[in-house]
């Protein structure tokens, strides 16, 4: 994978972030400028960053399995890309939204956020329409809204690639990888309504020191222990996580984007079905008694050599 250029899905979550998720509107010449917009985001997002190194800015572009079969009919699809189907599990459900392009947009200057979001929009107005857009934005020490630290569970980045890029098992699309992403949001009356003993037990983790809970006191339904996946020998399986607060307090709006990259979805996938359907023991996620699913939808970002190669043909 050394010569691959792929898109910059394990870089670390940022001080800002923006979500866009755009549908593809039912037309030929909506395809034609998608493609078009497609083969030049490598070039958007080197200019920004080489005019901006300081900044930490790069970006990601995704596809939904509708909008492959629609931009690329000829081309063979990745292995597991497909139209995400919703997870119902005895008291929550993992509801599945629509989505056709997916930007996840990172840089420590918001005003480089809004500059590619800006000309997302005005190359691609004609073609598109807005489904969905969140600004994130990193809390104090890397601390979700409910006041724990977020993503402690990612892989070292030595190891990184190994799980969340696309590896021989599907050749063609070697350094690419499926992006699942979920807005949730925090009923915060029902959360600050728990002591910090009561909330650490919820996540399975100490609150001030982001420390684990010893096996002793977390609980089976801690949300570190249900969300784990495993492979069939038993070891355990990881994603890359990327997730940001999100918040508008004057409508109460607290919430958590919620976005995983993997080299396989179905990794993932068995993430979702343990938190809303029970693990092996049938213990359900209790973060869920105060975190809703809005969305679900799943994309796959190919790499930056399949992008550029759009220009080609």
């Amino acid at each position: 994978m050394a010569n691959t250029r792929i898109q910059p899905v394990m870089s670390r979550p940022g001080e800002n972030a923006l979500f866009i998720v755009l549908g593809l509107n039912p037309s030929e010449d909506a395809i034609s400028t998608v493609l078009d917009f497609a083969a030049n985001f490598s070039a958007l997002t080197r200019s920004l960053t080489g005019r901006y190194p300081e900044a930490q800015f790069n970006a990601i572009l995704g596809f939904s399995s509708n909008a492959w079969d629609r931009l690329f009919p000829h081309q063979v699809k990745p292995k597991e890309l497909e139209t995400f189907k919703e997870i119902k599990g005895p008291k929550y459900t993992a509801v599945s939204t629509e989505g056709d392009l997916f930007f996840h947009i990172r840089a420590d200057r918001q005003a480089l956020c809004f500059e590619l979001g800006s000309i997302i929009q005005q190359q691609l107005q004609q073609a598109t329409y807005s489904i969905d857009e969140v600004h994130g934005f990193r809390y104090f020490d890397g601390r979700a809204i409910i006041g724990f630290v977020d993503g402690t569970e990612n892989p070292e980045p030595e190891i990184a690639a190994e799980y969340a890029l696309v590896g021989d098992e599907d050749a063609q699309f070697r350094g690419g990888s499926y992006a699942f992403i979920q807005k949730y949001t925090h009923d915060m009356q029902k959360w600050r309504a728990l002591s910090d003993e009561e909330q650490e037990k919820v996540i399975g983790r100490k609150k001030f020191n982001d420390v684990e809970l010893s096996d002793e006191v977390k609980p089976l339904t801690a949300h570190n222990v249900v969300s784990k996946a495993h492979d069939e020998q038993g070891n355990e399986l990881k994603i890359m996580r990327a997730n940001m607060p999100f918040s508008n307090p004057s409508k109460n709006e607290y919430g958590t984007f919620f976005i995983g990259y993997a080299r396989k979805f179905s990794v993932t996938r068995q993430m979702l079905e343990h938190m809303f359907q029970g693990d092996a023991a049938g213990n359900l996620d209790r973060l869920l008694d105060f975190s809703t699913a809005q969305t679900g939808t799943l994309f796959f970002v190919p790499t930056v050599d399949f992008l550029d190669d759009l220009g080609d043909e």
